[in-house]
């Protein structure tokens, strides 16, 4: 039935809010969404074809009951496509933000579906490894280029931080993979695996988001 394939979009998108990596883009359901519509508006343009500018649905009540419910199907279908694809950026806007990258990303989904026993769904059905389309890894790409600019104009001011105020101004942090040398105010730290220090949160906060380090109570 027609709409039913522009639904289960609607529901990827809603489960994707929930997950806090990026589940493979539904390349196929995309695609079949798209054809549905390219179908309905051929539809549409046969129906209209013999008729006159002056047709009037009132004359020909079947004619016009077709071309009203194949409008809402189309329109409907790409309220459905756009809010897919609305939720994915959200969600890969928030990842660059994070400090995420390309890599971190398709790395991000390979380590998920692995834990769900999932290995042999991982990729975007186009034989890529990653989970996204490559359209939004263009995007990503370009976005990462636009906040690196738009960040470099306040080098003094850390824009991708917590906009919560810290509770404790240091805290104890565990190195969960290794990061190399970070240099603080009170000096350099070697960032090396299951390490333990006290520091001060506003130089870890970004570590901390990207997963290299973790805080403990």
């Amino acid at each position: 039935m027609y709409g039913d394939l522009g639904v289960k979009l609607v529901q990827h998108a809603k489960r994707t809010q929930k997950l806090e990596h990026l589940p493979p883009y539904q390349t196929e359901l995309v695609r079949s969404v798209a054809r549905e519509v390219r179908e309905l508006n051929k539809e549409c343009t046969n129906l209209l074809e013999p008729l006159d500018s002056t047709f009037n649905p009132s004359e020909d009540p079947n004619t016009g009951t077709r071309l009203f419910i194949n409008h809402l199907y189309m329109r409907r279908n790409k309220r459905c496509l756009l809010a897919y694809h609305k939720t994915r950026t959200d969600k890969l806007e928030e990842m660059v933000w994070n400090g995420n990258d390309i890599a971190d990303l398709a790395a991000q989904q390979r380590s998920a579906d692995n834990g769900q026993g999932n290995g042999a769904g991982i990729g975007n059905g186009e034989g890529n490894s990653s989970s996204l389309s490559p359209e939004e890894e263009e995007y990503v790409r370009q976005y990462g280029e636009l906040l690196s600019a738009y960040k470099g104009k306040w080098t003094d001011i850390d824009l991708t931080g917590s906009l919560e105020p810290p509770r404790d101004l240091f805290i104890d942090v565990r190195v969960l993979k290794n990061a190399g040398e970070i240099q603080t105010e009170y000096g350099t730290i070697n960032l090396t695996k299951n390490s333990q220090f006290f520091v001060r949160q506003g130089d870890v906060e970004r570590l901390i988001a990207q997963g290299y380090l973790q805080k403990l109570n």
